[in-house]
């Protein structure tokens, strides 16, 4: 059976792309023929899986996401698909996976008045409401509660639709303890001494991952933890407003900044403290893969991983609604406290006893219900 799997852009290091890659990947290996239509691919193409470059291009995204649709709309009228998988929210989708939050939640409490009357707003607002709205038979699979709650509250109706996934840790990411060796040779590699604090932050998408909360609360930090902490910063986005940022708080010299990298569990024996004050996200894999490598995670209630954090007791959150002092206050703590917390050790417990490595075994399974019965 053959199955067409949408993505608009695909590159090796984001969360969104590497949960697509896998459940293509666990799809083909039960038997099915994949079909990407995507408008850019960066990385190797695994052999099984037929890539279709969509060749459209645009001013805006707006005018791009469009011209994609209508091309991929057409195609799909020449071939028969048991079902089509969607990573982005746009019409033709029999299923679709949420790596992004609501966007109605979001442009209502993250944008001005407005906002919601330009083209913009409605373009995103109709593609969602393309897959959750009250006409629409699209399956979603989501990642947390949080995103329940967001999808019904804007799109009543949608529930029966919505199908919770755990989450798709890699194996390869738990480890029994803190591996000593690595964190020694880590840190004498990038200059970071012994009597240095380490925090780190992992994800692309600088703005909306909250990395101007980080810098904003290492620069409020008492004299002697600033002075001893550095910041590493890695994920694959523009950095020129990062560095104007850190430059003007007078960090430029404790930031690091890397692009998208492959040996994140280096970074993660290597630091301190992971910080991920983001403003919105449906998971937050970070969030989880420093909790079972025996990292404390500082993060938000507005990352739908953040419970996690909770029931694992590995860190700290901050509440809704956010309050920087509140971010400040707690890095701080957390600086103070990690020689005497239990944090890693619960971290690391907690990867032994929970669901957390399941999900594309658990979205394919959903695919092939939905496409025996659909």
């Amino acid at each position: 059976m053959k199955l067409s799997f949408l993505i608009y852009s695909y590159f090796p290091y984001g969360g969104q792309q590497r949960d697509f890659l896998r459940i293509a990947n666990e799809c083909i290996q039960r038997g099915y023929e994949v079909d990407v239509y995507v408008i850019r691919w960066q990385g190797d193409i695994p052999a099984k899986l037929n890539l279709i470059k969509v060749p459209v291009k645009g001013r805006t995204r707006v005018q791009l996401y469009k011209r994609y649709t209508a091309w991929v709309e057409k195609a799909l009228k020449d071939k028969i698909y048991s079902a089509v998988v969607g990573f982005n929210k746009m019409p033709l989708l029999d299923i679709y996976f949420a790596a992004d939050p609501c966007f109605a939640e979001k442009a209502n409490t993250q944008r001005g008045f407005y906002y919601k009357f330009s083209s913009r707003y409605r373009h995103f607002r109709s593609y969602e409401d393309a897959v959750f709205g009250q006409n629409s038979s699209t399956q979603a699979f989501i990642l947390s509660l949080q995103q329940r709650e967001s999808f019904e509250e804007h799109y009543p109706g949608c529930g029966d639709r919505l199908h919770e996934l755990p989450p798709g840790i890699s194996l390869d990411r738990k480890v029994d303890q803190r591996d000593q060796a690595t964190r020694e040779k880590f840190r004498t590699e990038f200059g970071v001494g012994n009597d240095e604090l380490l925090l780190l932050q992992v994800g692309s998408g600088f703005k909306v991952k909250g990395v101007d909360r980080s810098l904003q609360a290492i620069a409020s930090l008492p004299e002697h933890l600033r002075s001893r902490t550095k910041f590493m910063l890695v994920g694959q986005d523009k950095s020129a407003g990062v560095d104007r940022l850190a430059k003007r708080l007078g960090l430029a010299e404790q930031l690091s900044i890397f692009p998208g990298r492959d040996d994140i569990p280096r970074f993660f024996a290597g630091a301190d403290l992971l910080i991920h004050p983001a403003y919105m996200e449906s998971a937050g894999y970070a969030l989880l893969e420093a909790t079972i490598a025996g990292l404390p995670v500082l993060t938000t209630a507005t990352c739908g991983y953040s419970f996690h954090i909770e029931q694992a007791q590995s860190g700290r959150v901050c509440p809704n609604p956010f309050q920087q002092t509140e971010l400040n206050q707690n890095l701080a703590i957390m600086l103070e406290s990690l020689g005497y917390e239990s944090w890693s050790a619960n971290g690391l417990d907690y990867g032994k006893q929970a669901d957390l490595f399941s999900m594309p075994q658990a979205a394919a399974d959903l695919i092939e219900r939905f496409v025996q019965t659909g």
